[in-house]
């Protein structure tokens, strides 16, 4: 992730389903095609929610990760 350069970082912990989807899809409207937006969550459902809705809307996880109960997501901006 060195070459990644996060462009917006959406703080959505302590939200549950589906409040995380809808401001990441707000919080990725507002960057350029090709940048970078970092989404933090503490819903253990958002696994699985961000893999979906990356699949539906095209846009690109680039990374996932978690530490302690807190979901790291990096989505690439594709459309």
């Amino acid at each position: 992730m060195s070459d990644i350069k996060i462009n917006k970082t959406l703080d959505a912990k302590n939200l549950s389903c589906p409040l995380p989807i809808l401001k990441t899809k707000k919080a990725i409207d507002s960057i350029a095609i090709g940048e970078y937006l970092e989404v933090i969550a503490t819903d253990p459902g958002s696994v699985t929610d961000f893999d979906a809705w990356s699949r539906s809307t095209g846009h690109e996880l680039v990374e996932q990760s978690e530490d302690g109960g807190v979901y790291k997501f990096v989505i690439k901006k594709t459309k």
